[in-house]
């Protein structure tokens, strides 16, 4: 394999990196309102902080996957986004990542070096051999972890900082892919190894509840920060559902089985008496679409439920904004990134009370969470009964929008920006409020 290298030598009149510890400074606390307020998008949009300039600093974002990779889901776009951004702050980022067969080895994409190895599990051991070799390059390392970590603080130099990113738990993950003992030794790992491994390391997560996760579950030691998943600008709020229009849920994301599709495709079955001329729209791919197109057939929903595959932005919105509600039945997730993008576009959202999602889904206002004792078609039933009054889906709709304007990939990615400032001592100014302040928990 030939290696381009990374030059060393920083220009004049670059900032120098120190090596020196410093702490991210606390994002403020903020007030929430117990309404939200309704968002224009008439005028200019405020201006942004984008955080620092990291001009000359050498970073290696280590993630599973990568965007284009058939299984992809939130974390490689959060991984994607955020390299993105740090490139665009002057850095020099490196995405290191597993390797389709159709995948070329490497490439650039917007000015990152993309650098593929090994499959599925393979990746781990060929990564952390090709860090040992380069392990001079880089000044930090994000080492994004997917159930398992691939342990890069054990053989990059010790003056090379490393940031731990962890989406969410993922204990129980572990038992719907593999055997009781592959699964027993996933949590070992996840928990016992990594949290030793990364003691004297920041770490990263995506919401309030994974990281109470991580302490309650994982025992993790190290300093928590939270930098929330993003999403594009505001655009022109498309038109509601027309009153009186048969209702029509949607799920969007990956087709995996701990995203429990199958759940909502049921619900066309479900609430048929209830909710007459229901149909159900499922976007997205993965393994499980056969599956699901197998109980479509069994249960005879065919003209009720459409599986839409993977579909353009454009088409997404449509039929995203044609919805009366979003539905997700995952029973974990980091943070939801589907459920901010149906609010977006006016769509609330209903979800379990799970790590997460009860993070992103405000219950009451931007959506609804299935608690304990209750059912998932109970909840949606009573959901769709509210958004048939005009007064209260309009109300909803405004809240779903003012929820979305407060997360963007600019803000989560000024805020890692200054995180990693802050990691190599690099001067940078006070954090700004977190946008999602008031819901946060003393860790």
């Amino acid at each position: 394999m030939v290696f381009q290298k990374v030059p060393r030598r920083v220009e004049p009149g670059v900032v120098t990196v120190a090596t020196g510890t410093t702490t991210i400074p606390a994002p403020a606390e903020a007030e929430e309102s117990a309404t939200a307020e309704p968002v224009t998008t008439d005028g200019p949009p405020a201006p942004t902080d984008l955080g620092p300039r990291l001009d000359g600093v050498r970073i290696v974002m280590i993630n599973w996957r990568d965007p284009w990779q058939s299984t992809a889901g939130g974390a490689e776009e959060y991984a994607w986004r955020i390299s993105r951004h740090l490139a665009e702050r002057g850095a020099i980022v490196t995405f290191l990542t597993s390797r389709e067969p159709h995948q070329a080895r490497v490439e650039t994409k917007d000015g990152i070096v993309i650098r593929r190895m090994g499959g599925k599990f393979t990746v781990y051991p060929r990564v952390m051999a090709w860090l040992a070799l380069w392990r001079r390059e880089y000044h930090l390392a994000f080492d994004c972890m997917n159930g398992i970590p691939f342990l890069s603080r054990l053989v990059l130099r010790r003056s090379t900082k490393v940031v731990s990113v962890v989406h969410h738990v993922h204990d129980l993950q572990f038992n719907a892919y593999f055997s009781a003992p592959l699964a027993w030794f996933g949590r070992f790992v996840e928990s016992t190894v990594a949290s030793r491994v990364y003691r004297n390391c920041t770490t990263v997560t995506v919401s309030e509840s994974s990281r109470s996760a991580m302490r309650d579950k994982l025992a993790w030691r190290s300093p928590i920060e939270v930098v929330h998943n993003g999403g594009p600008a505001l655009g022109p709020l498309p038109p509601a559902p027309e009153p009186g229009t048969a209702p029509a849920l949607v799920s969007l994301g990956r087709l995996v089985v701990q995203k429990r599709v199958s759940r909502v495709v049921d619900l066309a079955r479900s609430l048929a008496d209830d909710h007459p001329g229901l149909s159900v729209h499922i976007i997205g791919r993965g393994p499980e679409g056969e599956h699901l197109a197998e109980q479509i057939v069994r249960d005879e929903l065919r003209g009720r439920v459409d599986l839409h595959g993977f579909l353009s932005e454009e088409d997404k919105e449509a039929v995203l904004s044609s919805c009366h509600l979003h539905v997700t039945a995952s029973e974990f997730e980091g943070w939801g990134l589907t459920v901010v993008e149906a609010a977006r576009l006016g769509v609330p959202t209903v979800a379990y009370d799970v790590d997460g999602l009860r993070d992103s889904v405000r219950d009451g206002e931007t959506g609804w969470l299935v608690r304990e004792g209750e059912t998932l078609e109970d909840v949606v039933s009573r959901a769709l009964k509210e958004l048939s009054d005009p007064r209260r889906a309009e109300e909803v709709r405004r809240a779903c929008r003012a929820w979305a304007s407060r997360f963007t990939w600019d803000a989560s990615g000024a805020r890692m920006t200054r995180l990693v400032a802050a990691e190599l001592g690099i001067d940078s100014p006070v954090t700004p409020p977190d946008p999602a302040a008031g819901k946060k928990a003393k860790m």
